[in-house]
């Protein structure tokens, strides 16, 4: 009998011990986007997941919360800092307040194109800027693509810096958008995505620049009908994580995030570029007048000063001109 009830004793200890090391070693982690389900963020989220859970054979994944389930960009930074949320991902832009060199991103016309985009941010520069973000409990983990900002309005056509005079443009809080936008003599708004489609059918402000996937997929086509493709700045989105959180993994479960963060990024990046024609094709047939021959010297011009000021107040001097470097690099 006293082998029996020590035999089952045993059993019962080690389902028990198996059970807790099951529970110690399955971890899903909250993700927090603002953009809706329907937008390039969350399929790569989805693709963020499945690699994960491969590479960790099951034992990390994600739960997405899109459309700022989990609050607009500053909660969902806020709460990933203090550990509440997991992952967030968010638009560079919204990292200044924290950290104002990654403002250095926002400034207008300073990449030439995706791919010199892509190698600044994949380089030592892109690093650098995601180190900066461990000082206050994120740990950056990658860049995936927001794209190129563009203006829209519900005025008129923009073609020329003089159109854009007068306008209430909704912005992000990134000191670069403001100050450009004031050169331009518009009046910017800074305001969360949350807010946007409610301030521009009420007519709160007149016109806002976003990346054309966002305007699709937020559907702000329905209260802005004139698209101007002005390519005035690219914009990245960053992946992060707590800080906390990611320390007190494994080695090899860190490496799996950091792959997988990478390789997902790559897919996302894609899905955006390989999108643009059919969002534009889909935007005029939603009656949305779009000009797409804007010439950007003029623009530039007006706001060459950011630069200057940008520098003045931040610095960063070095990371415009490692920037300006690999402009022309293969």
């Amino acid at each position: 009998m006293k082998l029996k009830q020590g035999l089952f004793t045993s059993l019962l200890l080690a389902g028990l011990v198996a059970v807790v090391m099951g529970t110690a070693h399955a971890q899903t982690f909250r993700f927090a986007s603002e953009a809706p389900s329907s937008d390039t963020q969350f399929i790569g989220a989805e693709k963020f997941n499945e690699l994960l859970k491969a590479k960790t054979k099951g034992a990390l994944d994600i739960k997405i919360f899109a459309d700022s389930t989990l609050g607009n960009s500053s909660a969902a930074i806020s709460g990933t800092r203090g550990g509440a949320i997991d992952i967030a991902i968010s638009g560079s832009s919204n990292f200044t307040s924290l950290s104002p060199l990654m403002g250095v991103l926002d400034i207008p016309f300073l990449f030439k194109d995706n791919a010199h985009a892509y190698r600044v941010l994949d380089g030592k520069v892109g690093q650098d800027l995601l180190d900066k973000l461990g000082e206050f409990g994120l740990k950056g983990l990658a860049y995936w693509d927001n794209g190129w900002r563009e203006i829209t309005n519900s005025k008129g056509p923009v073609r020329i810096p003089a159109d854009v005079k007068g306008l209430k443009i909704r912005t992000t809080a990134s000191p670069v958008h403001i100050e450009a936008f004031k050169l331009l003599g518009a009046n910017p708004v800074p305001m969360p995505l949350a807010e946007l489609y409610t301030a521009l059918e009420m007519k709160t402000v007149d016109a806002q620049e976003q990346p054309l996937s966002v305007f699709w997929s937020a559907k702000l086509y329905d209260v802005q009908k004139f698209l101007s493709m002005s390519n005035h700045a690219y914009s990245p989105l960053i992946l992060v994580m707590s800080k906390a959180k990611f320390d007190v993994l494994p080695a090899a479960q860190q490496k799996a995030l950091l792959e997988a963060a990478h390789e997902a990024a790559q897919y996302q990046r894609k899905l955006n570029v390989d999108n643009t024609n059919t969002i534009i094709a889909n935007l005029k047939k939603a009656g949305v007048q779009v000009v797409d021959n804007v010439d950007p010297k003029p623009f530039m011009e007006a706001i060459k000063p950011v630069r200057q000021s940008f520098v003045a107040k931040f610095g960063g001097d070095n990371f415009i001109k490692a920037i300006d470097a690999q402009r022309d690099a293969k």
